[in-house]
């Protein structure tokens, strides 16, 4: 008896089918976007010829030199092939019906998983998360937009103030996806309420739902903070320019530019930055705290207060801003709303030292010299290494007439930061006032060092040397100083004196008349003294 042929007919059917399934293009094949180089060739396309992903990469490749983005692509490319062929196996479309298993792939099966800061900026990438299996809201995102992008996913990068997820939207069927949850679902008002999402969906692309070339605009702006954050100014300020470019009404990309502008001091472009920010979100209270930030460096102290004060009315417990605050009353001589200001801070954080500190410096403004130096010193006891606590003890002692104090400051100073160029002088000075001038003249030499183009640290080296009745080095630290700054009296009575030691009186004539033309009160007896001996 013959054996029937269908179980095998049917088990090639089957082969053939699954065989056919896995070869079957993804729904990105053959976009033009896959075999872009560079991303001005990727921003030169139309929307619906990029590949999210290979933009993610190349921008990858700028940050890190162990970018295999070929490499990277195919492994996204076989997690789309897997779950395809397990949404056949659940003959499931793809359509909505898909995220609860690519959800399940993802994060319970893979185990990728959010980050709860973006301390690490290695996790912006898509490559970092694909190899560590981790990121953050955006690195998450871009991940499972990309693989959307090969099933054929109607998704799209969602963005509100301080954070990215993804929303589905068929046109019939729209839901939200959070990717730092699983996955999960969450209502457009629980984004609007939590994130604070400014009214007015004209001025700002928050809420909407992206087009691929928007998405990396916001990676953009994540890549110049990360820029920013390892000093390289440079390539922050062009990723931020071209993260505004994308999506000018995006406020974070705004303000994020305005930091780098007033990093490199071009505080009238920064200003502008900040202000079209605050265009499109007004309750952005750090956006107004960089915003007096900037009009504190034009000495615009009347708006700057205005910012501050709008920043603390939108986030009461943010202490730079009470900080800042204070610094501009101060500016203004309001010492007292500045003391305010500080105590408040305080009790919003009694362990923070730079509020001490900063209180000890209002008091040694208004010549309360004590009270300073209490201040200071619970700074200390928090931080004994505060250069600035330290640093305003040191002031504090010298107009107190405690010099030993005073030097012991600056030595703790110097400690932590031995090339302050201020402590350097002031210690030299301390030392000078004690008649220590060899100690004075080794700060003197370390501080000329430090800035070799400051007359007047020259003129005290000078000084000190004469006080030795070491001519030779005072006369030529003399000249330095006048050779800097010729209009230095006191350098060139020195000059007078050292020359007239060294015997030579036609210089010590010429610098005693140009002392008494600067105005330095010089006796008709040092005068014949001179004249007498030419």
């Amino acid at each position: 008896m013959r054996k029937s042929l269908l179980p095998i007919i049917f088990l090639l059917l089957f082969t053939i089918e699954v065989s056919f399934g896995r070869n079957e293009p993804l729904a990105n094949d053959g976009k033009s976007g896959l075999y872009a180089r560079s991303i001005e060739q990727v921003l030169r396309l139309r929307e619906e010829d990029v590949d999210l992903a290979t933009a993610a990469l190349i921008v990858s490749e700028h940050w890190s030199d162990v970018v295999s983005g070929r490499r990277h692509l195919s492994t996204l490319d076989d997690m789309a092939l897997e779950i395809r062929e397990r949404l056949r196996r659940k003959r499931l479309d793809a359509n909505f019906r898909a995220i609860p298993l690519i959800n399940a792939y993802l994060f319970n099966e893979l185990g990728f998983t959010s980050i709860s800061e973006a301390s690490d900026p290695n996790d912006l990438f898509l490559h970092t998360v694909l190899d560590k299996k981790r990121g953050y809201c955006l690195s998450l995102s871009i991940l499972y937009l990309s693989l959307g992008e090969r099933l054929g996913l109607p998704l799209y990068g969602v963005v509100v103030p301080g954070h990215f997820f993804i929303r589905y939207d068929d046109n019939r069927v729209r839901f939200n996806i959070e990717t730092t949850s699983k996955g999960g679902n969450a209502s457009d008002e629980h984004y609007i309420n939590k994130f604070k999402v400014p009214p007015g969906n004209d001025k700002s692309i928050y809420m909407k739902n992206l087009n691929k070339i928007q998405t990396l605009g916001c990676f953009f702006n994540n890549l110049g903070n990360c820029y920013s954050d390892i000093d390289e100014t440079e390539s922050a300020l062009q990723a931020l320019q071209r993260a505004v470019q994308i999506n000018p009404t995006l406020s974070e990309s705004r303000a994020n530019l305005g930091n780098v502008y007033l990093k490199k001091g071009r505080v009238r472009e920064a200003i502008y930055e900040y202000q079209a920010a605050l265009d499109i979100n007004p309750n952005d209270a750090k956006t107004h705290n960089n915003l007096g930030n900037a009009y504190i460096q034009k000495d615009w102290l009347t708006y700057a207060v205005l910012e501050y004060s709008e920043s603390i009315e939108l986030d009461p417990n943010f202490i730079d801003a009470r900080k800042n605050l204070a610094i501009a009353y101060c500016k203004q001589k309001r010492f007292g709303q500045a003391i305010s200001q500080l105590k408040q801070a305080i009790i919003l954080e009694p362990k923070n030292a730079g509020c001490y500190s900063q209180l000890g410096e209002v008091y040694y403004e208004m010549s309360r010299y004590e009270e300073a130096t209490l201040q200071y010193k619970k700074a200390l006891k928090i931080d004994r290494n505060l250069v600035d606590a330290n640093y305003g003890l040191a002031l504090c002692y010298n107009k107190l007439g405690l010099v030993n104090e005073e030097i012991r400051a600056y030595q703790k100073v110097l400690a932590v930061k031995p090339d302050m160029l201020s402590a350097l002088v002031n210690l030299g000075n301390a030392y000078f006032e004690q008649h220590k001038y060899e100690a004075a003249i080794e700060q003197y030499k370390t501080a000329t060092l430090v800035n070799p183009d400051e007359g007047m640290i020259h003129y005290n080296l000078g000084a000190a040397y004469s006080n030795l009745a070491d001519y030779k080095p005072a006369v030529a630290a003399y000249l330095k100083a006048v050779e800097i700054n010729p209009k230095i009296g006191d350098a060139h009575y020195g000059l007078a004196f050292g020359f007239f030691q060294l015997k030579k009186f036609d210089l010590a004539w010429k610098h005693i008349n140009i002392a008494k033309k600067l105005g330095v009160k010089v006796s008709k007896k040092q005068l014949d003294a001179i004249k007498n001996r030419l």
